[in-house]
C-alpha cells in the first residue's frame, strides 16, 4: 500500500518573536542588538533631538530631565547648554551609550516616564524624543513628568507620527488632563528620510 506525503506547511512569521526582537532593539535596547539600535537611533534621530534641545531654549542656571535618552545625543546637547543635565532611561545599554557620549555632564538613573526618582518641582524641562510610544501607562507618565517640573517649566515631547497609537491631538488632551497647559502641537519634516515628527510643548502652570 503506497502512501502519500502532504508537503509541510510554509513557517508562519512569528509576531510574537518580531516583536521581542524589535523590543531588544529600540524598546528595552540589550545585548548586541541593543548596542546595534543604539548606533541606527543616533544616526536617525540626530536632527530630531538637536531641534527639541534648540526648541527648548535652555538656560545656563536650568535642569534639564532627558527621558529615554537612547544613545545620549539629545542628553550631551542638552548638557552643552544647561546647569544640569540628568537622563533616565530602562535599559543600561543605553545608559552605557550615554555615558560613553556625555562622560560626567549628565547625571544618568535607570527609570522612565513614569518613574523618574526626581524629586517633585525639581526640574525646568523635560525633553524626550521618540519615547512616549514606549510608556506603558501614559497617563502616569504625564502625571510623573507634571509633577516633576517647577512652575513654570516645560515640557517638548517629538515622536515618529506613524508610530504614535493615539494622534498628536490626544497626546495633547492627556497632557492636558495631568495638569498641563500652553500645549502646541504640530508635525516637522527632518532632513533625509527620517519619519515626520509629531511634537508638543507644554508648560506647568506657575
Amino acid at each position: 500500500m503506497s502512501t502519500s506525503h502532504q508537503p509541510a506547511p510554509p513557517p508562519q512569521p512569528d509576531p510574537d518573536g518580531l516583536a521581542r526582537v524589535l523590543d531588544r532593539v529600540f524598546g528595552h535596547p540589550s545585548g548586541l542588538l541593543g548596542r546595534l539600535g543604539g548606533r541606527l537611533m543616533a544616526r536617525g534621530n540626530s536632527a530630531t533631538e538637536h531641534r527639541v534641545v534648540d526648541l527648548a531654549k535652555l538656560e545656563p542656571d536650568e535642569t534639564v530631565l532627558v527621558v529615554g535618552p537612547g544613545p545620549g545625543v539629545g542628553l550631551h546637547a542638552a548638557a552643552q547648554l544647561a546647569g544640569r543635565t540628568i537622563g533616565v532611561d530602562p535599559s543600561p545599554a543605553m545608559l552605557a551609550l550615554c555615558h560613553e557620549r556625555c562622560g560626567d555632564q549628565a547625571e544618568l538613573r535607570e527609570g522612565s516616564a513614569a518613574h523618574t526618582g526626581e524629586p517633585g518641582e525639581s526640574v525646568d524641562v523635560v525633553l524626550t524624543v521618540n519615547n512616549v510610544m514606549l510608556w506603558d501607562d501614559r497617563a502616569a507618565g504625564f502625571a510623573e513628568l507634571f509633577r516633576v517640573l517647577r512652575p513654570g517649566g516645560r515640557l517638548l515631547l517629538s515622536a515618529h507620527e506613524k508610530w504614535l497609537p493615539v494622534s498628536r491631538h490626544v497626546l495633547a488632551d492627556e497632557a492636558a488632563e495631568a495638569g498641563f497647559a500652553d500645549l502646541q502641537t504640530w508635525t516637522w519634516e527632518p532632513p533625509g528620510f527620517t519619519a515626520l515628527a509629531a511634537q508638543l510643548r507644554a508648560v506647568k502652570p506657575a
